[in-house]
């Protein structure tokens, strides 16, 4: 029998979602439960700081987490690192610290109230100020995807058709079109986030678990028995098939 191993999509600093998320896998599976989360920690809602702390103290305790690097988790880290808030994979050009994107709502949980008209520098200064190193030594180590029994993994999805070894490390937490889009078999049953729907769905070939927590809807964490899926709620686990 395979072992089961869990998985949370996107958080976008809901830390009341992801305790909430950690509370029903511990229900199922017990403490030591095995857990991948997808990616796109920060952002948007009102606690990014807290949801990085609870995975940082987690991890630190021993439990079998995995975390995967989202492409918000990676705006952050790249805003930190050189004080870049554009990226060419937005398609409306909008900035991270754009209200869309959500990244002043994650300063804001570190302390860091940007004003009307700030200079970027200075924003970045503060930021550099108010985050603990502790906290982008975690961001840094953000792996791209994790293989495991048959599935794989993911933020955002894979270039069809290309070896894992050959995927450009973008399109893994970026990429939309051309994955979203086909329906062929991959290797693996890909497990992803990245792109928000109205609740998670099973594709046959990839399930989508980002349920939409950027917009304020709620986080469904799954479980995963070989190929076979649930979603865990109050009232225990509800199948989720293609």
């Amino acid at each position: 029998m395979t072992d089961p191993i869990y998985a949370v999509g996107d958080i976008h600093g809901h830390l009341d979602q992801l305790d909430r998320a950690l509370a029903l896998i511990a229900a199922d599976g017990g403490p030591e439960a095995r857990v991948v989360f997808l990616g796109d920690l920060v952002d948007r809602g009102p606690d990014s700081r807290g949801v990085i702390d609870r995975l940082i103290q987690g991890q630190a305790a021993g439990r079998p987490w995995q975390v995967l690097r989202g492409n918000h988790d990676d705006m952050f880290r790249r805003f930190l690192v050189d004080a870049t808030e554009e990226n060419a994979r937005i398609k409306s050009r909008v900035t991270w610290t754009h209200p869309r994107v959500g990244g002043l709502a994650t300063l804001a949980s570190y302390g860091v109230a940007a004003v009307d008209d700030m200079p970027l520098p200075e924003l970045c200064a503060a930021a550099h100020e108010a985050v603990p190193s502790e906290h982008l030594a975690f961001l840094d180590g953000l792996p791209r995807h994790v293989e495991r029994n048959g599935l794989l993994f993911v933020h955002a999805g894979i270039r069809p058709g290309v070896p894992l070894e050959a995927q450009d490390p973008e399109d893994l937490i970026w990429i939309r079109d051309p994955f979203l889009d086909d329906p062929r078999p991959h290797s693996w049953l890909v497990v992803h986030g990245h792109t928000a729907l109205e609740y998670p769905q099973h594709f046959g070939n990839r399930v989508d678990l980002d349920g939409g927590a950027g917009y304020g809807r709620p986080v469904h964490p799954a479980v995963f028995e070989g190929r076979d899926c649930w979603l865990l709620t109050d009232a225990g686990r509800v199948p989720l098939t293609p």
